[in-house]
C-alpha cells in the first residue's frame, strides 16, 4: 500500500483506517510529515525536562508554554501551515540542546534516544520527518494505547493553553503531560501499565478541564441561561471561530464603538453565555452551525474570519472569502495573516476591522434564537427543581450527547436520536455535537428545556460535575446508578480526553459513535469494552431499544 503519510487521529480518518496519501481533513501529506517530526523534538524536549524536573531542577516557563503549544499545534483542523510548524521545530531543537546542556552541568543522566541525539537543520527536516511518525512503534497494540495516550495529551493541551493565556496554571500537569512523553519516547511497558497510564491521563484530564472552567468563570462570570440570536443585523460583521475567550474579549473591546459587529460561528457560540460579553451591544448573534459547514457559511458571511483554536476547513481554491480569514493561537494556514500577541499578550485586530468595515453586512441564512448557558453553576441553581422533576417521573432520564459535530452521512444519527427521545427525557450537552439538535425545537418538561446546552467540549467537565451532584443529592453509591444514558459523539483529540476524563471517574456504559476511533486495536478496543463496557453505536431504533427508551 502506497503510504505518504500516516494519521488516524479523527474519526473521519480515510476508510475508517488511516490516512495515507492526504488527509481527510485537508492536511497535505508533507504536512503530516512536519507534525510528526514536531512530536519528535517535543518528546526531545519532555525527556530532558522530565530527568531534570526529577532532580529537582526547575524548569522554564518557556519550556512548559512549547510543550503545551506543540501538542496543541498538532491537533486535527488546527495547523495546516508546514512553516509554522517547522519554526516550532527550530525552536524545540533550540530548547532541547539547552537542557541537555543544563542536564550535563548539573550530572544528570539522559536516556540515549533518537529524540535527544539528533541534531539535523532544516535541509534534513524532510527526510527526517518520513521517519518518526505513527508506524514507528510496530508493535500494533502497543502503538494504539501510546497513540491513545498521546491524543489525550493533544486535548489537555488545548485546554491547558485556554486557560493560561487567562493567566491560570498549575505546574502538575505540565509535569505529567512530559512525563507521559517521556514513557512513549523511553520506556517499554505492558499493555496493563499503559492503560495506567490513559486513566492517569484521564484524572489529570479533569484536573485541566476545571482550570479551565475556574479560569473562564472567574474571568467573565459564570454562564447564564441565555437566548442567542441566530439572525443578523444590517452592519458589517466579524465572525469569530474556536475556543479562546481571551481573543474573544480583545476583539470587543476592539470593536466598540467602530460600527462593527461580531458574531460566534461553532464552538464560540457559548461566549455568548457569559456575563462579561453581555455588555457589548455590537456582540449580536451566532452565524451558521458546526465547523464543517464553514465554506458555505463563510462564503454567505461576507465579511472577515477569526480562527482563535480548530478547526479549520481548508478554503477551495475559487474561495472568496480567504483573503479574509485570519489565524492566531496554534492555528495556521498557508497565505493567511497570522496575529501575535505583544510582551502584554495582547493582540491588534486593527487590521481585521477596517476589512470589517469595507464588507457587506452578513446575509441571513436564518431567523430565530437558540437557548444555552446550563454550564453547572446554571443547572445547580435549578437543581430543587430538576430532582423534583426526576422524583415525580416528570424526567424519566437524561442522555449525555456531547462531543463534537463532522461531515459524514453517519452523523445525522444524533439527529434521528434526539428526534426519537420519549418527551420525558433530557438532553445534556456540550460542543459541537449539539449542532445536530440545539434547533430542533425539542420543547420543555416543566420549565426546564429538553436540551441542556452547558457550552464548549471543554465544558463537558460541566456535565461531569450536574451528575457528581446527582449521585450525591440521590445518596448513590455508584455514578452509574443515576438515570444518565451516555451517547456521545467525537472527531478530535479534545473529545479523547473528555472521554478518558469519564472513565477515570468510574462512568461506564459509554456509546461512542458514529465509529469507534481506528487508532484503537482489536486488543485495545476489548479491553476497555471489558473493563468499561464501552461499545458503538447501532441504529437509532435499536439504540433506542437499548437504552430502554423506545416509545
Amino acid at each position: 500500500m502506497e503510504m505518504n503519510m500516516f494519521c488516524y487521529q479523527c474519526q473521519e480518518t480515510a476508510k475508517g483506517v488511516g490516512c495515507t496519501l492526504k488527509g481527510v481533513c485537508g492536511k497535505e501529506d508533507h504536512t503530516a510529515q512536519a507534525m510528526d517530526l514536531l512530536m519528535f523534538v517535543t518528546r526531545g524536549v519532555s525527556v530532558a525536562a522530565d530527568a531534570l524536573r526529577n532532580a529537582d531542577c526547575p524548569i522554564s516557563e518557556e519550556v512548559d508554554c512549547f510543550v503545551t503549544d506543540a501538542l496543541f499545534c498538532t491537533i486535527t483542523n488546527a495547523n495546516f501551515d508546514d512553516e509554522s510548524i517547522f519554526q516550532r521545530v527550530d525552536k524545540g531543537l533550540i530548547l532541547r540542546n539547552q537542557l541537555i546542556n543544563e542536564a550535563q552541568k548539573k550530572n544528570v543522566s539522559l536516556a540515549t534516544i533518537d529524540e535527544l541525539t539528533w541534531q539535523g537543520t532544516r535541509a534534513d527536516y524532510a527526510e527526517k520527518a518520513k521517519t518518526v511518525g505513527v508506524m514507528r512503534e510496530t508493535n500494533e497494540d502497543l502503538r494504539s494505547l501510546k497513540e491513545l495516550l498521546t491524543y489525550g495529551l493533544k486535548g489537555m493541551a488545548a485546554y491547558l493553553e485556554h486557560a493560561m493565556r487567562l493567566g491560570f496554571n498549575d505546574d502538575s500537569i505540565h509535569a505529567f503531560m512530559q512525563s507521559a512523553l517521556t514513557a512513549i519516547a523511553c520506556r517499554s511497558l505492558s499493555a496493563d501499565e499503559w492503560v495506567k497510564w490513559v486513566l492517569e491521563a484521564g484524572s489529570f484530564g479533569v484536573k485541566t478541564m476545571a482550570l479551565l472552567d475556574s479560569a473562564n468563570t472567574k474571568t467573565y462570570g459564570n454562564p447564564e441561561i441565555t437566548k442567542v440570536n441566530i439572525g443578523v443585523k444590517n452592519r458589517p460583521g466579524i465572525l469569530i471561530s474556536g475556543h479562546d475567550l481571551k481573543d474573544m474579549e480583545q476583539l470587543l473591546k476592539q470593536t466598540e464603538g467602530t460600527g462593527v459587529d461580531v458574531y460566534t460561528h461553532s464552538e464560540m457560540l457559548p461566549a455568548h453565555y457569559y456575563p462579561a460579553f453581555k455588555k457589548y451591544s455590537h456582540f449580536v448573534g451566532n452565524y451558521g452551525n458546526a465547523w464543517w459547514k464553514q465554506r458555505e457559511e463563510f462564503t454567505s458571511f461576507n465579511g472577515p474570519i477569526l480562527f482563535t483554536s480548530n478547526c479549520i476547513v481548508p478554503p477551495l481554491a475559487n474561495a472568496v472569502y480567504k483573503e479574509r480569514m485570519f489565524t492566531s493561537n496554534a492555528t495556521g494556514y498557508p497565505g493567511c495573516k497570522y496575529i501575535s500577541p505583544n510582551a502584554e499578550g495582547k493582540k491588534d485586530f486593527s487590521e481585521i476591522i477596517e476589512i470589517a468595515k469595507t464588507c457587506q453586512p452578513p446575509t441571513e441564512i436564518e431567523r430565530g434564537e437558540i437557548i444555552g448557558g446550563f454550564a453547572h453553576n446554571q443547572v445547580l441553581q435549578l437543581a430543587d427543581k430538576v430532582v423534583d422533576a426526576v422524583k415525580t417521573g416528570a424526567i424519566s432520564r437524561f442522555i449525555v450527547m456531547a462531543g463534537c459535530d463532522g461531515r459524514m452521512k453517519s452523523r445525522d444519527y444524533y439527529t434521528e436520536f434526539a428526534k426519537g427521545l420519549p418527551q420525558d427525557t433530557v438532553i445534556l450537552t456540550a460542543g459541537c455535537a449539539k449542532y445536530r439538535y440545539n434547533k430542533l425545537g425539542l420543547g420543555d418538561i416543566n420549565g426546564i428545556p429538553r436540551v441542556l446546552d452547558a457550552g464548549q467540549c471543554n465544558d463537558s467537565y460541566s456535565l461531569a460535575v450536574i451528575a457528581l451532584k446527582l449521585k450525591e443529592v440521590f445518596q448513590l453509591n455508584d455514578i452509574n446508578e443515576l438515570p444518565i444514558v451516555y451517547n456521545i459523539a467525537w472527531y478530535e483529540q479534545k473529545a479523547v480526553i473528555v472521554l478518558l476524563a469519564l472513565l477515570s471517574l468510574g462512568v461506564k456504559e459509554i456509546h461512542l459513535g458514529p465509529s469507534l476511533p481506528a487508532f484503537l486495536s482489536p486488543n485495545v478496543a476489548k479491553v476497555l469494552i471489558e473493563m468499561f463496557h464501552l461499545s458503538g453505536v447501532g441504529t437509532v431504533e435499536d439504540d433506542l431499544k437499548k437504552f430502554g427508551l423506545a416509545s
